[in-house]
């Protein structure tokens, strides 16, 4: 008898894909793990200052402690933009709103 896999079988990730598609809620999976991320992609310095972050109809809102560091991403947009987006591996962002 042969370990072939059923023809019809689809890998656990895959079905949780789907699953998590049918149920609406892929695109806020992909965004909580983007995001889990953020000391990594900003840098320690930034992660500190953020007090809240989110992501809602394609634009990031960040919450900051400190007016200087807000300034200074403002500066830094697009940059933002690419960053979690090529983290993302598609357009998961397209404009950033600091508060």
């Amino acid at each position: 008898m042969s370990k072939q896999r059923n023809a019809d079988a689809v890998s656990m990730k895959e079905a949780i894909d789907r699953y998590l598609k049918a149920m609406g809620i892929d695109q806020k999976v992909h965004e909580t793990a983007v995001l889990s991320k953020w000391g990594e992609l900003m840098g320690e310095a930034v992660e500190k200052r953020t007090e809240r972050i989110h992501i809602d109809e394609g634009i990031l809102y960040i919450e900051l402690n400190s007016s200087v560091m807000r300034d200074e991403l403002m500066q830094s947009r697009s940059r933002i933009v690419e960053a979690i987006n090529e983290l993302a591996g598609f357009e998961m962002i397209h404009d950033v709103y600091f508060k």
